[in-house]
């Protein structure tokens, strides 16, 4: 563990000093998750429009409502619909009920600049965070990066965001100041179910199999350290996907027994493919094979990191 700590120590030293926002989709079969990020600003709001080349979009998931609290960060304030779904105490000020089934970022398609909706191959999203105390240093702030909600398609398609400008894009906690948004992740994204490899021998195919085909081990780069599938700023001022989040997700795996990390994200760790054996805790998925691996790639461009992985399984 002290081995490990020295490593932690000098990854997080290298870390860049960048104002970027970036939008990314990470498939996960029929289900899209988007997700955000930032290398320090804080986000208030987002408007964007997200497109499918086929089919449509059939629903929406995983965001909450209301307002963010240090228990519950995110960004549970959707103008579009608040008027519509959100009745206001007069007296006190208060929202009575935030958990409204059809209070979502959804925007109605009859709004000024809004796409066709749920049941066509676009929407227009809108999300707002709403917390106290109002400043960038509050406990009940958005994360710097989180998911912003979920997404069900239709049939396999290419997803792509766009900013919706007319609507706000996307705004920081200092209006002034314009965000430098990055949509390389979340343009033409391919979402569609975790096909079957065409030869069950390829080189890992037993092992994805065996862990119960975790879709993550399909993202390009996960053999190489990426566990989350997002971009974050690299040692050169690009994008890599080795990065941060991964580390996280790998602390978190770090040396737990088998059977609380198969079927779980904390898979996603594994960039090894293997199980090792300890001593004290038996099987493991996650350990010293997989945090070598995130060294050797760690801040690397992706220009640098080989995007094979899927092709393995």
């Amino acid at each position: 563990m002290k081995k490990l700590s020295l490593v932690l120590a000098a990854l997080l030293c290298t870390a860049p000093a960048w104002g970027k926002v970036r939008i990314t989709v990470v498939p996960d079969g029929k289900t899209a998750t988007i997700k955000y990020a930032t290398d320090g600003e804080k986000v208030r709001a987002f408007a964007l429009d997200i497109t499918a080349d086929k089919g449509v979009i059939e629903g929406i998931s995983g965001f909450i409502r209301g307002e963010s609290t240090k228990e519950r960060p995110g960004y549970g304030i959707f103008p579009a619909n608040f008027a519509r779904h959100i009745t206001v105490d007069p007296n006190s000020g208060n929202v009575a009920k935030w958990d409204v089934n059809d209070y979502t970022p959804v925007a109605d398609p009859c709004d000024p600049g809004a796409l066709g909706g749920l049941g066509t191959p676009g929407i227009t999203i809108e999300m707002g965070a709403l917390y106290y105390p109002t400043d960038d240093s509050s406990p009940n702030a958005p994360l710097n990066q989180g998911t912003l909600f979920k997404l069900t398609l239709s049939e396999q398609a290419n997803l792509t965001i766009k900013l919706n400008e007319a609507r706000g894009g996307i705004v920081l906690t200092n209006p002034d100041v314009p965000a430098v948004v990055d949509l390389s992740g979340a343009t033409s994204i391919a979402i569609a179910s975790v096909a079957e490899p065409a030869a069950a021998s390829r080189s890992d195919y037993a092992e994805w199999a065996a862990v119960g085909k975790p879709s993550c081990w399909t993202f390009p780069r996960q053999c190489h350290g990426d566990a989350d599938g997002l971009q974050e700023s690299d040692k050169k001022g690009g994008y890599t996907h080795v990065a941060y989040g991964d580390l996280a997700i790998l602390m978190e795996a770090w040396m737990k027994p088998s059977n609380q990390v198969v079927g779980t994200s904390l898979i996603c760790a594994d960039f090894a493919h293997d199980e090792g054996v300890s001593a004290t805790t038996g099987a493991y998925r996650v350990g010293p094979t997989d945090l070598n691996i995130l060294v050797k790639y760690w801040l690397e461009p992706d220009t640098n990191v080989p995007a094979d992985c899927g092709a393995k399984l």
